[in-house]
């Protein structure tokens, strides 16, 4: 109990000059940022706006500097914010990560290969947390779902998605490895924190190769013509 008392002093300390940055956004939510207003919102369950907050805190980042512009509509962050709002805390966090793992220097190969809409007044990736039905897709959901959480990252080659499947085996190595060894270590606060994220981009990950094959089927020869 000593020693766990120890480390939380030490987070706590760590954490000092940054409590008000992350806390503010919670306590004085505006309609500035989009995720405030879920944070705002009195229909929002408290416990789905744990899940809102570091999405408001890093909107108050990436939305003050160019340098963080999302290629994707919505940005990755509102995408989070609406996944959390729509289906809850757990569910909405593996949709976000599903979401992360695809926003990748590859996402506009795979964009301009599936033939997907852009986003007109910036060009950026339209991509909604409920897409628009596919054509007839000729890969099972359900296999690349199993595939993936067997080996996660193959469901996502399995359906055509190569690089989306190397990066999501990559994805769920570093938050695995980063998990494993802060329990082995017995870090009391490091420990749990990187497990439950590494369950959320497990999940993630089995959601996107099941997403992959349902949605995004490459349009063949015939379709180009049309």
């Amino acid at each position: 109990m000593k020693r766990l008392w120890i480390n939380v002093k030490l987070v706590i300390l760590s954490m000092r000059r940054y409590w008000i940055f992350i806390i503010t956004p919670l306590l004085f939510s505006q309609p500035q940022y989009p995720a405030d207003s879920l944070l705002a919102s009195k229909s929002v369950p408290l416990i789905y706006k744990t899940g809102l907050l570091p999405i408001a805190a890093w909107q108050r980042l990436s939305y003050n500097t160019d340098l963080l512009n999302c290629q994707f509509y919505p940005s990755c962050s509102n995408y989070g914010a609406e996944a959390i709002k729509k289906y809850g805390l757990l569910r909405g966090s593996a949709l976000a990560s599903e979401r992360i793992v695809r926003c990748s220097p590859f996402a506009l190969h795979y964009h301009m290969e599936t033939k997907a809409p852009f986003h007109a007044p910036d060009g950026r990736l339209i991509d909604y947390v409920i897409p628009d039905p596919a054509n007839k897709t000729t890969k099972s959901p359900l296999i690349a779902s199993l595939l993936s959480s067997l080996l996660p990252g193959s469901g996502r080659i399995y359906a055509g998605r190569t690089w989306d499947g190397i990066m999501g085996m990559w994805t769920i190595y570093l938050v695995g490895s980063s998990a494993y060894y802060s329990l082995k270590d017995d870090r009391p606060i490091a420990g749990p924190l990187f497990g439950a994220t590494a369950l959320i981009v497990y999940f993630g990950e089995i959601y996107g190769a099941w997403r992959t094959a349902k949605y995004y089927e490459i349009k063949g020869y015939e379709d180009q013509e049309l």
